[in-house]
């Protein structure tokens, strides 16, 4: 269960975006889905991660799914990504999640350039004026800005953060996180990597996979943070076909047809993302129906 003073906790799914053919946003099946996910034992939704396209949204469109997302599962388990290239703007962003009921926002560093620690620093504090808990997301192979765990501890010790969803697939970086900064939450933050990071204490799970088949992976993350290896680790090697498409370029057209070819609506993506190549798409495919038959989703 989500914990309320902690909502960051738990399988928190970053939620692909129902598209119409004409590429509209189709909320009311974003509603449905976000309901779906909840009700097949994910702890909550983030809105606006790169999953969700944040970055070929209109405006009006980015604050009506977070608005819609509260409105189908409640504020509490809502936490949306507030990424934007100015501080002022993202600190609108995590205002606007306040305004509508989230408890908390995931924050990338600055990603228009290469910034440095003085740069990521401000940018923190400025959004954490808004007065949301802020989850710190760490994406250097995306940002090319590395929140190293001394630059983290930091953030945390100054109170700008407090957890962190960690990407960048180094999951040495756990046992100095908890080290340097041992109040921080880390969350994993990339599906191929969650059990070694479950084993070394994280949280919480910012998925993408869970969009398919979330009663598995909830099932692989309770068994992961629980301790109960026997269970986790034969189910981890089933799904990892499937979950390392999470750190691929390619993320986001791979787990919309996963969702497709397990009876979800995934649907297209927006320019400029395309389909998946023949070979992708077979390679996705074959994992994804595997899974399937597998009684995974």
């Amino acid at each position: 269960m989500t914990d309320h003073r902690r909502p960051w906790r738990g399988v928190l799914v970053a939620t692909a975006l129902p598209l119409r053919d004409d590429l509209s946003v189709d909320l009311d099946r974003y509603a449905e889905h976000c309901a779906w996910l909840v009700a097949n034992g994910c702890d909550g939704v983030v809105p606006n991660g790169s999953l969700g396209e944040y970055q070929v949204l209109t405006p009006e469109e980015r604050a009506r799914v977070v608005e819609t997302a509260v409105a189908a599962v409640g504020g509490e388990r809502v936490m949306p990504g507030v990424a934007a290239y100015g501080s002022a703007e993202a600190r609108r962003w995590a205002e606007q999640a306040g305004d509508a009921g989230c408890r908390a926002v995931m924050l990338l560093p600055p990603n228009a350039y290469r910034a440095d620690e003085r740069s990521v620093l401000a940018h923190y504090a400025e959004v954490a004026r808004a007065g949301l808990p802020v989850v710190a997301y760490n994406n250097p192979i995306d940002t090319k800005v590395d929140l190293v765990p001394e630059l983290l501890a930091r953030l945390h010790g100054e109170g700008h953060i407090r957890a962190v969803k960690e990407f960048s697939g180094d999951v040495r970086r756990a046992y100095r996180i908890a080290e340097l900064a041992p109040g921080l939450d880390l969350l994993a933050g990339a599906d191929d990597v969650l059990l070694e990071l479950a084993v070394a204490g994280a949280k919480g799970w910012v998925a993408g996979y869970p969009n398919a088949l979330p009663r598995s992976c909830a099932e692989l993350y309770r068994a992961a943070t629980g301790g109960d290896l026997a269970t986790a680790l034969p189910l981890y090697r089933q799904l990892h076909p499937l979950l390392r498409w999470d750190s691929r370029v390619e993320f986001v057209q791979a787990i919309k047809l996963s969702m497709d070819l397990a009876g979800r609506h995934g649907g297209p993506c927006r320019p400029p993302r395309v389909r998946l190549d023949p070979e992708q798409e077979a390679a996705v495919r074959a994992a994804t129906e595997k899974a399937v038959a597998a009684s995974l989703a």
